[in-house]
This record gives C-alpha cells, structure tokens and sequence, in this order.
C-alpha cells in the first residue's frame, strides 16, 4: 500500500520515539502527538501560503489606480511561477537522487551499514519532497488566485489587454495619487501639515507643495465639518478627492520635465502592439 505523507510523519515521530536516549516523559508527548497529526496536517494545508485571499488584495497589492493594480498583480504571478518552477526542478532532481539510491540498494554486497545509510538518504529525500509538495499545493492556489484578479481587473477596465503606452500613461495620476494619500494620512498625524518626505515627492513631481497643502487642509476641514454635524465621512470621498487632485495637478509634471529638458513619453522606446504598428 502506497503511504501517504501523514504516514511519513507519523513514521518519523515512531523513530523518534525508539530512541534510546530519549527520556521516557517524551515518548508519551510523541505518542500524544502521533495520534493528533493526520488531524493537524489535514487542518495545516489551509495555510501553505504566505498571504491570505484579503491581505493579498487589500494589504499586498494597494496600487490605487487599475492599471499599477494590473502591474502589481502580474508581478505577483510572475514571483510565484518563478518559484514554483525552481520548486518542480528540485522536486524532479531529489524524485532522480531517489531512483539513484534505490538502485544501489539492489546490490546484494552491499555493506548492512551502508544500507542502512541509504535508506536514511531516501527516506530525508522523501520527507523533504513531501513538504515541498505542500508549498508549492499553496504557491498554486496562490497563482489561480491573483490570474483571477487580474481577469476581474480587466473585465473592470472593459479590456482584453493594458499595452505599455497605457501603463507609461497612467503613470503620472498614480503617483499624484499616491503621493496626496501618503501626504494626507501624514496630515492626520501632524495637524494639517504634510510631512518632509511627501513634500519633496511633490517637488520632484513638479507639484507645487504650498498648493499640495492647502488641498489637504481644505479636505480635513471638509471632513471635520461633517463630524460637526453628526456625518461620518467615507472611504469613498478620499477617493474622489484623489482623483480631484490628480486632475488638478496632471500637467504640472509634463512641465517640469520639459523645463529640464526631459522627455516625459518616448513612444519609439515602446512595445507596440500590431495595431498600433498599423497605424
């Protein structure tokens, strides 16, 4: 009968407990747990991932415009193909090393020692394979888990594809974007004020900080008055004041780049799609 991977680690607590230098108090913790683990490790492979379904999306991946959101999720993917593959090779490579040692436990001259000692090899070997397997178990419902963000990300945006010109493009509302939320929730720990380091953010954006400030004041003020009156302010209004200051302050980029002497966009050094070739 072929053993599954509780029966490995219920094997090893057995060897564990034949020890001869293993005090006798330990043998019943041993057996204790012997009896708990097909429950423990059944329970345990809902966790052989690093993130929870929410924490991926609302704590992972917190780029605030669809497109940085595409970005992000396709990185996410990508780092776990990445591994997941190397995961298969050495999964492939220790299957072979097993072969290798088996095939040299069919020689009849061989020492009892050194028996003993490849069967030791093969069963690490098979140990390790089986709690490879419960990662990468965990890496591929991690991958299904963030395509099906990335389709749910497209179907919002009415696309089949973002080409790079699209991503190139959103560029400058994510950062105001990004910046006005990190200027704003600094605010709210220091009076009003916008802290140093989203200051030079805006600086080297081209946003004029005095004007960044008196935006975020005006918002706060905004939001103090409806608590005056016994209105919570939402989520959904800090959304739309962000959205108000990156179409507010949308050129101011463009024309600090083309003051230095920049190029903010160079479609030459794009991909291209065969559409946009045509065109």
């Amino acid at each position: 009968m072929k053993k599954d991977k509780n029966s490995k680690a219920i094997t090893l607590t057995e060897e564990i407990s034949k020890l001869p230098t293993l005090d006798k108090k330990y043998k019943g913790m041993l057996d204790h747990i012997k009896t708990s683990m097909p429950a423990i490790k059944k329970t345990t492979a809902n966790f052989y991932k690093s993130h929870s379904q929410f924490m991926n999306v609302m704590l992972d991946v917190t780029a605030i415009t669809p497109v940085r959101s595409i970005k992000h999720t396709l990185a996410e993917i990508d780092k776990t193909r990445a591994a997941l593959e190397e995961a298969h090779l050495n999964m492939q490579e220790n299957t072979i090393k097993i072969r290798m040692r088996e095939k040299k436990l069919e020689d009849p001259d061989l020492e009892p020692l050194e028996r003993e000692f490849l069967e030791q090899k093969i069963l690490r070997l098979k140990v390790q394979g089986a709690n490879a397997l419960n990662s990468v178990q965990g890496a591929i419902r991690k991958m299904s888990f963030f395509t099906t963000q990335y389709k749910s990300l497209l179907k919002k945006l009415g696309k089949e594809q973002i080409t790079e010109k699209e991503y190139e493009e959103e560029e400058v509302k994510y950062h105001i974007m990004t910046c006005m939320k990190q200027a704003l929730n600094a605010a709210r720990a220091r009076g009003g004020q916008i802290d140093e380091g989203n200051l030079i953010y805006l600086f080297d954006m081209g946003i004029n900080a005095a004007t960044a400030q008196k935006e975020t004041f005006d918002y706060l003020s905004k939001e103090n008055e409806l608590i005056k009156k016994g209105i919570n302010p939402t989520h959904g209004m800090t959304l739309e004041w962000l959205e108000h200051c990156a179409d507010l302050f949308k050129n101011d980029s463009q024309a600090f780049s083309d003051k230095r002497g920049f190029k903010l966009l160079d479609d030459k050094s794009l991909i291209t799609s065969g559409k946009e070739r045509k065109k």
